[in-house]
């Protein structure tokens, strides 16, 4: 996941759930291949029992041959 200002995430993740702009999207290994334009919202990585949570505005979400590549106009880790 990237944002102008930083890489916020790379890596191995179980699963990841986005707020696209019509609802969230959640994806799995083995997910079809997809594009969305993302919303304003929290987004979830989850990896190894543990999850990040991240809040994005804006952008947009790909998934090619599970690989998920996440652009976002804002991005900000969450405690």
């Amino acid at each position: 996941m990237i944002s102008p200002e930083a890489t916020l995430f790379t890596g191995e993740a179980e699963s990841v759930v986005a707020p696209a702009f019509d609802g969230e999207v959640g994806i799995l290994t083995g997910h079809a291949p997809m594009i969305t334009a993302l919303g304003s919202g929290t987004l979830s990585v989850q990896n190894a029992g543990s999850i990040q949570r991240f809040d994005v505005d804006g952008g947009f979400l790909q998934v090619v041959d599970n690989h998920v590549r996440i652009v976002t106009e804002r991005a900000e880790a969450r405690s």
